[in-house]
C-alpha cells in the first residue's frame, strides 16, 4: 500500500528526487500518515486476535510442559517399580536357587544313606550265607571223617563193631575237639 501511494505522490510531482539522501517532506508526511494509520488499524483489529493466539499457544505448550512433567514422574516411579520388582525376582531366585541346592543335597545323602543300608545289608547277608556254607561243609567234613575215623578203626581191631555205636562215639569226640578250640 505504502508503494502505491509514494508513486502516486512522485507521479503527481513530476518528478523524484535526485538522490537518495534528500528529504521530500510531502512524501515523509504521507508515509508518516499511511504507517499511523496501518498501525492504529493493526492495533484494533489484528493485535487483540495475534496475542490471543500467542497466548493460547503460551497456555498450550505450558499444559504440555506440565504434561510432559507428569509424564517424566510417571516413567521414573514406574523405572523405579521396576527396579524394585525386578530386585525383589532377583532375590527370589537366588532363594530358590539355594532351596534347590538344600533338598538336592538332603536328596544326595538320602540316596547315599540307602546305598549304604543296601550295602550293609548286602554284606550281612553274605556273612550268613558264607556261615551257613561254612557250617555246612563242617558238618560234611565231620560226617566224612567219622566215616574215614571208623573205617581206619574197623581195620584197626579188625573186628567189626556197631556201625551206629561207632558212630556216636566218634561224633562225641569230634565235637569235644570243636569245642576245645
Amino acid at each position: 500500500m505504502m508503494s502505491i501511494l509514494t508513486a502516486l505522490l512522485v507521479a503527481a510531482e513530476g518528478e523524484g528526487p535526485a538522490s537518495p539522501f534528500e528529504v521530500e517532506f510531502g512524501l515523509f508526511f504521507w508515509t508518516w500518515l499511511v504507517f499511523i494509520a496501518l498501525f492504529f488499524t493493526l492495533k484494533r483489529f489484528a493485535w487483540p486476535a495475534i496475542v490471543r493466539q500467542t497466548e493460547e499457544r503460551e497456555r498450550k505448550i505450558a499444559n504440555q510442559l506440565e504434561e510432559a512433567d507428569r509424564l517424566n514422574a510417571e516413567a521414573r516411579e514406574a523405572l523405579e517399580e521396576h527396579k524394585r520388582l525386578l530386585a525383589g525376582a532377583r532375590e527370589e531366585a537366588t532363594q530358590l536357587v539355594n532351596e534347590a541346592k538344600v533338598v538336592a543335597e538332603r536328596e544326595r545323602e538320602a540316596l547315599l544313606d540307602r546305598t549304604r543300608k543296601e550295602q550293609e545289608d548286602l554284606l550281612e547277608r553274605a556273612k550268613r550265607e558264607i556261615g551257613a556254607e561254612r557250617e555246612r561243609a563242617v558238618t560234611e567234613l565231620r560226617k566224612e571223617a567219622v566215616e574215614l575215623s571208623l573205617a581206619a578203626a574197623a581195620r584197626l581191631i579188625e573186628t567189626n563193631l556197631d556201625d551206629d555205636r561207632n558212630r556216636r562215639l566218634v561224633e562225641e569226640f569230634l565235637s569235644s575237639l570243636g569245642q576245645r578250640r
